[in-house]
């Protein structure tokens, strides 16, 4: 799908989202979904209005995992988002070895990053009835959302669920930072988060991190690293692209953590920042 048919979807479920007024948990019309007319170009809209797993997005990955509800489509408000499911120690549920469901733009171009692109992307998160971390649990993080340099490299950046917090890590260059400081009075709540990122191979690159939660209606930057390189895949690797849904590294029934974990997304949004009007 090209940048200016997904701009006129953009505008079409804005406009929708504005007659129909705000949906539950404050996540349609007021949400990353509904950009101003004279903010960033928006390239990739994926919002899963049409009840779809892929979005009506031909060649959106949906899910690897082999079990039935690994990946579903569930009611939210007005419309829809994905869900993604994972089980340890159940075979249905891993995905390229390791205990995981996700969505990724691999193969979707509006949906892949190069060097010297600059974008922004925003997504909402519902971490649904989510068992909060207690004393004596594996303290394993559960990652929500990547931006990953293909080739089977690490990815640039993620987010992940980690204790009772969600936190901003990049593994190659060893930075994280707690962007949510404790998110249990929002499970099964939705909340907004937007990631900046200008793409370089160079110390010019910057990562900027905000989040919107519940009953807020604003973005709050929470963390900058500027001066950084941002494109760093160790295997040969072109371009980048986005993940999201459920990603368990590392964790197993035997090292006590909780079977099974479900998490909502929806509204994930790709923006251009290099237009003037995106600065």
């Amino acid at each position: 799908m090209t940048a200016a048919a997904m701009a006129g979807a953009l505008t079409l479920a804005c406009l929708t989202a504005a007659q129909a007024g705000q949906n539950s948990e404050d996540r349609a019309a007021s949400g990353p979904s509904c950009a101003a007319a004279d903010g960033p170009s928006p390239l990739l809209t994926i919002d899963y209005r049409n009840g779809r797993l892929n979005s009506g997005i031909p060649d959106l990955t949906t899910t690897h995992a082999t079990a039935a509800d690994a990946s579903y489509v569930v009611p939210s408000g007005a419309d829809h988002a994905v869900a993604h499911k994972v089980t340890l120690g159940d075979p249905g549920y891993v995905s390229d070895g390791a205990p995981r469901s996700e969505s990724a733009t691999n193969d979707v171009h509006e949906g892949k990053f190069v060097v010297g692109d600059e974008q922004r992307y925003e997504f909402s998160v519902l971490l649904n009835d989510w068992q909060p971390f207690r004393p004596g649990d594996s303290e394993s993080g559960d990652i929500i959302f990547q931006g990953k340099h293909a080739g089977g490299n690490l990815p640039s950046f993620y987010l992940m669920a980690k204790r009772n917090s969600i936190a901003f890590r990049s593994p190659t260059l060893d930075l994280q930072s707690t962007v949510v400081d404790d998110f249990r009075p929002h499970i099964d709540q939705w909340m907004h988060f937007r990631v900046d990122v200008r793409w370089t191979d160079d110390m010019t690159g910057y990562y900027k991190v905000s989040t919107r939660m519940p009953g807020s209606s604003q973005f709050t930057l929470r963390q900058t690293y500027e001066n950084v390189k941002t494109f760093h895949p160790v295997n040969p690797a072109d371009f980048g692209y986005l993940k999201w849904g459920l990603y368990r590294p590392g964790q197993s029934p035997t090292k006590g953590d909780v079977p099974t974990r479900i998490v909502h997304h929806d509204d994930i949004r790709i923006l251009d920042l290099s237009q003037p009007s995106g600065r």
